[in-house]
């Protein structure tokens, strides 16, 4: 069969290299794709948001599954207008991406199905948010632009100056576009993150393994959010205890709330979750796979992922018994281009890729580059993702660390501290 991999980041390249080996697959074609997905499948030029494009290239190259990678198509409706032209698609429709796509509509259906969250309060006008902040007695305060912001709309505000400087400049001078336009304060939480991936198609829920995210830029957690910075698998705290817990309190009940608002949800339901004292609470849904989080679950997903693909499409997801995982350590470290997570720096040129995949149980995503002439160069906010397994986590950070320095090009950064906090508990 042939399979679609829409988008061109490092979670699609993750996608991509497990779909091509699977024997129940006879071609990877990704649109638009980037020069790591050149390797392992056949890239189109087509945007990820181009539905028409897309449609076409579905109907003349037979495709038969399409996975759908990043949230601005999906919550754009790309998942409806393939699903309307037959084809299988692994990605839910606009109605069910809205979870990710509106922040203040992601709290709403929380509250409504009563599940753990943390307080809110939604503004429209930037006034009404700062005579709020500037009232505050806690800190500190958690500001969130409503709408899609690359993992960047997310602000945790030490006190009213701080948090009213943000409101200045999500609502009136519109850093971020549209998705600032309203925005949601919220308490903040303190614990543990957690991410949580979950195949859904309406009825079941699979639950894969847990992953730790690196949101914040700099080391021991300091600086601006991002899009993440790095990822380890598994996560020891998060024991079947816990996921018992998840899935009574938060995952059924999502579903459960789901199908109470008549959406059909065919794909991953990625929800954050802050392990606090008083139990599990969720901090966003995301509606795709995460990034770098998909990179570490490719690397321990030892069984086939079509099947899981197609029955959740195809809503028999029931059917399949759960995945098998590798049990070692997964450790991926994020590279970034200088001024990431603003502004950055595009164009210099990338050496290394092969040095660093000839250590041991390394494997480079490839995110954020493009091929000019002969060279690989820099082409976005975070270049690569470095993955290693490892019999412990101290072994895949090792790998990991090492693979990560023979890669070089002029800006590049990373934290160095990915998975240390875990490695250090566990001495």
């Amino acid at each position: 069969m042939k399979v679609l991999v829409v988008g061109g980041g490092g979670r699609e390249h993750a996608l991509a290299w497990k779909l091509a080996s699977s024997p129940l697959v006879t071609e990877v074609i990704c649109a638009p794709g980037n020069p790591g997905t050149a390797r392992v499948a056949r890239n189109v030029a087509i945007a990820a948001t181009d539905s028409a494009k897309l449609v076409h290239l579905c109907r003349h190259e037979q495709i038969e599954l399409a996975v759908i990678g990043p949230e601005e198509p999906l919550c754009k409706g790309l998942g409806d207008e393939l699903r309307a032209a037959g084809v299988k698609v692994f990605g839910p429709g606009a109605a069910g991406a809205r979870l990710e796509g509106s922040k203040l509509h992601a709290k709403e259906f929380l509250t409504r199905h009563r599940i753990p969250t943390a307080g809110y309060r939604r503004f429209d006008r930037s006034g009404a948010a700062k005579a709020h902040l500037e009232s505050c007695t806690q800190w500190p305060q958690v500001v969130k632009a409503d709408g899609l912001a690359a993992g960047k709309g997310v602000f945790v505000t030490q006190d009213a100056r701080e948090a009213c400087a943000v409101v200045d400049a999500l609502m009136e001078e519109k850093r971020l576009g549209e998705a600032g336009v309203s925005i949601c304060v919220e308490e903040h939480l303190v614990g543990e993150e957690v991410s949580v991936l979950a195949m859904v198609d309406g009825q079941t829920i699979c639950v894969f393994e847990p992953v730790m995210d690196h949101k914040q830029v700099g080391d021991g957690d300091s600086g601006p959010n991002t899009g993440g910075m790095g990822v380890y698998s598994p996560v020891p705290t998060f024991t079947p205890r816990l996921q018992r817990q998840v899935e009574q309190n938060i995952l059924i009940p999502t579903l459960h709330g789901l199908r109470q608002d008549e959406v059909e949800y065919r794909g991953i339901l990625f929800v954050g979750l802050m392990l606090t004292d008083a139990g599990p609470r969720v901090l966003e849904y995301n509606c795709r796979f995460g990034d770098p989080e998909c990179q570490a679950a490719m690397r321990r997903l030892s069984s086939d992922l079509v099947p899981y693909l197609l029955a959740t499409a195809e809503g028999r997801l029931g059917e399949l018994e759960p995945p098998s995982w590798d049990p070692r350590a997964c450790v991926g470290v994020v590279g970034a281009a200088e001024g990431y997570p603003g502004e950055v720096r595009r164009g210099d040129v990338i050496s290394g890729l092969d040095e660093a995949e000839a250590v041991e149980e390394v494997v480079v995503f490839q995110a954020g580059v493009k091929r000019s002439g002969s060279s690989l160069v820099t082409d976005g906010g975070r270049v690569v993702c470095v993955t290693a397994l490892g019999d412990e986590l101290t072994q895949a950070r090792t790998r990991a660390y090492r693979a990560f320095e023979r890669i070089r090009w002029d800006g590049k950064f990373g934290r160095s501290d990915i998975g240390a906090r875990r490695t250090a508990r566990a001495r």
